[in-house]
């Protein structure tokens, strides 16, 4: 190892390998959790993204929906409260999500961030949201802004996903929908296409190598000194062994 790296532990380090990028494809379908920012009979983000759903499985994707009446706020209940556990059994079950919120006061709503709250970084080992794809969606009452995708994309990093460089900000929602509930067509329409190709294309391609491109030397290193203190602190605890009579 070159000198000038004295601060690096060399066993630890993993240079990049194309030969560990190429695994043989996972044959079921992508498993997509959707959620969804509003409470509202008539949701605009709940109808976004039952129309992303519906594209999702066009393109091939098993997808699930999770409804937030009832998930109490963060703190407000057990880890074990029902709504809570779907939420998470959801997310471990997730290969990749789509994230739907309407802009409430330039941001995203309570009612979606709550959710992501709920997520935990990890489970034990278990890191449940780490790896997956993502993709980010808005629906607007007024003109189109992006503050809430832009909030949806710093949350996805905080949560270890890989957001896709796409994303839609559907303006004036409530002229966009039928009465039933239908998306109209137009370029609003074309670019939730457009998001949930990459977001399938993006999964297609990661979820059977996430965990390589998620191992952390800083983990790796972590883990090392922890095992190193675990094994110091057994030679220190154990019995002394017995000397043999002779």
């Amino acid at each position: 190892m070159p000198s000038e790296l004295p601060n690096l532990i060399p066993d630890l380090l993993d240079v990049p390998d194309t030969a560990r990028l190429q695994r043989m494809p996972s044959t079921h379908a992508p498993r997509i959790l959707l959620l969804y920012g509003s409470l509202r009979e008539r949701s605009y983000s709940r109808l976004l993204t039952c129309e992303a759903a519906r594209l999702l499985q066009a393109m091939g994707a098993e997808t699930r929906i999770f409804d937030p009446a009832g998930l109490p706020l963060p703190d407000g209940a057990p880890v074990d409260h029902p709504k809570v556990r779907e939420l998470i059994e959801l997310t471990l079950w997730s290969e990749g999500q789509v994230w739907t919120s309407p802009e409430r006061h330039g941001a995203m709503t309570g009612v979606m961030k709550a959710q992501i709250d709920w997520i935990p970084l990890a489970l034990g080992a278990i890191r449940p949201t780490q790896g997956r794809t993502l993709a980010v969606m808005q629906v607007c009452g007024g003109s189109q802004s992006f503050n809430t995708v832009n909030q949806l994309r710093v949350l996805g990093r905080w949560m270890r996903m890989l957001t896709i460089p796409n994303q839609s900000s559907v303006a004036k929602a409530h002229e966009e929908f039928t009465q039933e509930g239908r998306m109209k067509p137009s370029p609003y329409y074309d670019r939730v296409v457009d998001v949930m190709e990459e977001l399938v294309k993006f999964t297609l391609l990661t979820r059977d190598i996430a965990p390589y491109l998620t191992d952390r030397y800083s983990e790796r290193k972590e883990s090392a000194q922890a095992l190193q203190q675990r094994v110091g602190l057994d030679a220190l605890t154990s019995p002394a062994p017995v000397a043999s009579a002779r």
